[in-house]
């Protein structure tokens, strides 16, 4: 039975941890702080860090055969390897891109374009990369766009409100994996397979870029044909977009250069570099998994190290949400609201949203700064959080997003800075804390 309040790392290991990423307790400035919008982008591990330096202060071409082209290609091919481990797929392709959002452009145009169908099915919380793509190639195609609603209670969107929108003139169905205002995870297995059921050859996109760092991947139990991860929000690098693509999705008209395979999705020269930071990533949340289970499997021991990271923030989760013996938590803060809070905490990642009674989202962002917090504002004016935002009623919300990194004394302290930011508000606006 899965542990519905999570799991602490050992103090002995979450030292280790925190020692292998940069800047958790303090900026690069040296000035102590607490990080708290790692769903804006992640802590960075280290050797990711260093490794990518490494790899990519090299000027040689992987396209070459010389002897450093030919190691290039292997740190490239590692990388592939290592993607796909995290995807848990052993055939189709996977491709680099700029970014994730890009990929997703692609993907989407792609299958939208190739694939017959009158109509295009998606969910009112994806990410505008994922809904814009979708309403553009729609209209551009003179496609319905279909929009499953948000459910304000859970944070997510009900399988059978996605479900009921399918038929079998849906050529293709887009879904977040879990929600990034929210933390609530979409039950994406079950959906693969009530979808499927309807129209058996439904090409399905998951944009996984917020989920990828909290949780298993499994495209043996989820077998879409597209599904994306952004390093730079998974412990690595800016600058590349990390997709996977089924074999029929891959060998659909794309652009490519015309003697490439078809199903060859890179354009341009490759980047060794962006590659390595997948396998660091992958040899990171491995070293994880060897500390509770020993395997000599690849997959394994990730998948281990994933759970266990998920575990521990499941346990953050449930300290931010119900404090400790003598720590308010933040559902029993006076003049402080949990927005879209679901009981179940299985079925939520490390993410959330707060508000407050007495001050505006965007002053009590500024507020947290003053106290060395970092966190952000999701508000009806952003072009990345309106639609979301709306669809459970609200016009803003402060998100809290800390990551496995953190430790049982960050939550604490992130708790006293709430209460005090509460407490000042009251007092300047004359209200009554409890």
């Amino acid at each position: 039975m899965e542990n519905a309040d999570g799991q602490l790392f050992d103090d002995a290991l979450l030292r280790v941890v925190k020692e292998k990423f940069h800047h958790v307790d303090s900026d690069f400035t040296g000035r102590k702080r607490l990080y708290f919008d790692n769903a804006g982008g992640s802590f960075r591990l280290k050797k990711a860090i260093e490794r990518f330096a490494e790899v990519d202060s090299t000027p040689d071409n992987p396209e070459r055969v010389h002897e450093i082209a030919c190691e290039l290609q292997e740190i490239e091919q590692r990388g592939v390897e290592d993607a796909r481990l995290i995807f848990n797929a052993s055939e189709g392709t996977v491709y680099a891109s700029l970014t994730a959002s890009g990929a997703i452009f692609q993907m989407v145009g792609t299958i939208a374009g190739a694939v017959p169908g009158n109509n295009l099915v998606t969910t009112v919380l994806e990410h505008p990369c994922s809904f814009d793509a979708m309403s553009l190639y729609a209209g551009k195609l003179g496609k319905e766009l279909r929009v499953a609603k948000s459910n304000p209670v859970t944070g997510g969107v009900d399988v059978a409100d996605i479900i009921r929108l399918i038929d079998a003139d849906t050529c293709l169905l887009s879904v977040i994996y879990a929600s990034n205002i929210t933390g609530a995870k979409l039950d994406l297995e079950r959906i693969v397979r009530e979808a499927r059921a309807i129209k058996p050859d439904l090409y399905i996109v998951v944009d996984a870029v917020q989920h990828a760092p909290h949780g298993v991947i499994d495209l043996q139990k989820t077998p879409v044909d597209g599904i994306s991860f952004a390093p730079y929000k998974f412990f690595g690098c800016r600058g590349s977009g990390i997709s996977w693509l089924s074999p029929r999705a891959a060998t659909l008209p794309h652009h490519k250069l015309a003697a490439k395979p078809a199903d060859f999705w890179d354009l341009g020269s490759a980047a060794p570099a962006q590659f390595a930071v997948v396998s660091e990533i992958v040899d990171y949340v491995c070293w994880i998994g060897d500390q509770f289970e020993s395997s000599s499997d690849r997959r394994t021991r990730y998948v281990a190290g994933m759970r266990a990271i998920g575990l521990h923030e499941r346990a953050l989760l449930s300290r931010l949400l119900n404090g400790t013996g003598t720590l308010r938590g933040l559902r029993r803060l006076a003049r402080v609201s949990v927005l879209v809070d679901h009981e179940d905490l299985t079925r939520r990642d490390l993410i959330l949203a707060v508000a407050f009674d007495d001050i505006a989202e965007v002053d009590a962002v500024r507020e947290y700064e003053r106290r060395g917090v970092i966190v952000y504002e999701r508000v009806s004016t952003s072009l990345y959080s309106r639609r979301m935002l709306e669809s459970f009623g609200l016009k803003g919300a402060i998100r809290i997003s800390p990551l496995h990194c953190n430790s049982p004394d960050d939550i604490d302290t992130f708790l006293r800075v709430t209460a005090d930011i509460a407490e000042s508000a009251a007092l300047r606006t004359g209200a009554t804390q409890v």
